[in-house]
């Protein structure tokens, strides 16, 4: 199943401002994410979505493709369902959003949330990594819990699964087994991102400020693929790329020395 990466990207981000132009190793953080998707050799093709030339400008020095987009799309995923509907697109039929503040996606999560719908499993896919307990209270951390098929139940700034007995170990032994983090990575068949974006906002995906509540809620079965190792977080606070910016070079050496073969037809780029 032909696969297009698409990383939306909007200038006008409120707990970062610029998000995408400020730096990280020295380059826009959007060329960043840019790279890493690309050297990850998951996806046929790999474009930025964005509805800043200045941003598509900064994509296009650094060797990568973007498109402009609409400045009006409420979510991530309305911006990539213009882009996949564009008939330079056509040809892809699955589509993978990775986002344009991580730029230290992770291989094995994105191709596990990508495998969900390529394998036909899902018309939805997205992933999920174990999380500590304490995360549990902290509303920044999206939690999923999953039905024993991987399809998800809810996502919840909330703690969940919550523990009602809290005096009992056992079983808080088995809620912390339990305690998942979100990933921000979605994986869409092409009619079920048409009909995702076709949906209004949903009361509960604008009560938690979490989009995909919004397929949820209309029945859509999304998978959830399980990875045992937790990414670095992405970068939504000056703090973030403070921390980010300190550990680049350190993984800048790390993949330079790991970098997986890219898929024929995606460009090759280097983390330096």
């Amino acid at each position: 199943m032909p696969l297009l990466a698409v990383i939306p990207a909007r200038l006008g981000a409120t707990r970062l401002p610029r998000k995408p132009m400020r730096l990280l190793g020295g380059r826009p953080l959007i060329v960043r994410v840019w790279e890493r998707a690309a050297a990850l050799g998951v996806a046929d093709r790999c474009v930025v979505a964005t509805d800043a030339e200045e941003v598509a400008d900064a994509v296009r020095a650094a060797g990568g493709e973007a498109v402009l987009t609409r400045a009006d799309h409420p979510s991530g995923t309305d911006r990539i369902a213009e882009v996949a509907a564009r008939a330079e697109f056509a040809a892809y039929d699955a589509v993978v959003n990775i986002q344009g503040d991580e730029p230290f996606a992770s291989a094995e999560l994105v191709r596990a949330a990508t495998a969900l719908v390529t394998d036909g499993r899902f018309a939805l896919g997205t992933a999920c990594c174990p999380a500590a307990p304490e995360e549990l209270a902290r509303p920044d951390v999206v939690k999923v819990v999953t039905a024993d098929d991987g399809r998800a139940l809810y996502f919840s700034r909330a703690p969940i699964p919550f523990l009602r007995e809290a005096g009992d170990a056992g079983e808080r032994a088995r809620r912390d087994a339990l305690v998942r983090r979100h990933v921000g990575i979605y994986a869409y068949r092409r009619d079920a991102l048409a009909r995702w974006v076709a949906l209004p906002p949903h009361p509960l995906e604008l009560i938690e400020r979490l989009e995909q509540l919004r397929p949820l809620a209309d029945g859509a079965a999304m998978g959830v693929a399980f990875v045992p190792h937790a990414p670095p977080p992405g970068i939504d606070t000056e703090a973030d790329l403070a921390r980010a910016d300190a550990f680049w070079p350190e993984w800048a050496a790390r993949t330079a020395s790991s970098a997986p073969e890219a898929r024929p037809g995606a460009p090759q780029t280097s983390p330096a």
